[in-house]
């Protein structure tokens, strides 16, 4: 009840993946720009086609951790969105994924 995810099964938990046209690469970059914009980020892992990020609560500091696959040969990036610690996030993963799939998308080629 605290995730929000690309590869689940369960409906009330899943979104879709975001789908991106340029190379991995250029997709990453600009994940990575989206991410540095919001606010309490810290982008931890970057390699070829993952990306690891956590974000902080303003105010109890929990961490939520985000991890994006990319996938060149589908053109898609999935991701799961997870709290680390309670039972529910209040929406606050599924809310922010919205933002960042819809900055990316706006920012396609």
């Amino acid at each position: 009840p605290n995730a929000v995810s690309t590869t689940t099964a369960d409906p009330q938990h899943q979104m879709p993946p975001i789908p991106f046209t340029d190379s991995t690469k250029s997709a990453i970059a600009q994940l990575q720009q989206i991410i540095d914009k919001m606010p309490r980020s810290e982008i931890i892992t970057v390699s070829p086609n993952y990306l690891h990020a956590e974000f902080t609560s303003r105010i109890f500091r929990f961490i939520d951790d985000v991890e994006f696959h990319f996938d060149q040969s589908t053109g898609t990036i999935h991701f799961r969105s997870a709290s680390r610690v309670g039972h529910s996030d209040f929406g606050v993963n599924r809310s922010r994924m919205e933002k960042i799939t819809a900055a990316f998308i706006q920012n396609q080629p």
